[in-house]
């Protein structure tokens, strides 16, 4: 399992964490079953500190991804479609309100974004 921290990143360290193991899991790489590095491990590959390492895993298995049995460490859960389709719907959502709001902010109307939304995805077609 590959992890790359950017510590110079606004996003926070166990957030990277989350984001490139749930797309590892996502895109297959990372498969049912497979095990985790435990939390001490991936601590001292990444250089950062344990509880960061345990704050992104308790933040998948709340989210569905992974299992963590006590004493044997933690495992790619089966993927679930529609959480991971849930997932994929919030992580847009979040995505479109901040270029929505940017757009209001700088003078583009409801209009403008809604016309050109509509001309992006009729190029998409």
């Amino acid at each position: 399992m590959k992890i790359i921290i950017n510590h110079s990143s606004m996003i926070p360290i166990y957030e990277q964490i989350v984001n490139q193991i749930k797309n590892q899991i996502i895109s297959h790489e990372l498969n049912e079953n497979d095990a985790l590095p435990s939390v001490r491990g991936l601590a001292n590959e990444l250089k950062i500190s344990a509880l960061t390492v345990k704050k992104a895993y308790d933040n998948l298995e709340q989210t569905g991804f992974i299992q963590t049995v006590h004493g044997k460490g933690s495992y790619v859960k089966e993927i679930n479609c529609s959480l991971m389709k849930e997932e994929q719907l919030t992580k847009t959502q979040k995505e479109l309100e901040q270029v929505f709001s940017s757009a209001l902010q700088n003078g583009i109307s409801k209009e403008e974004l809604c016309d050109l939304v509509a001309l992006i995805l009729e190029e998409e077609r």
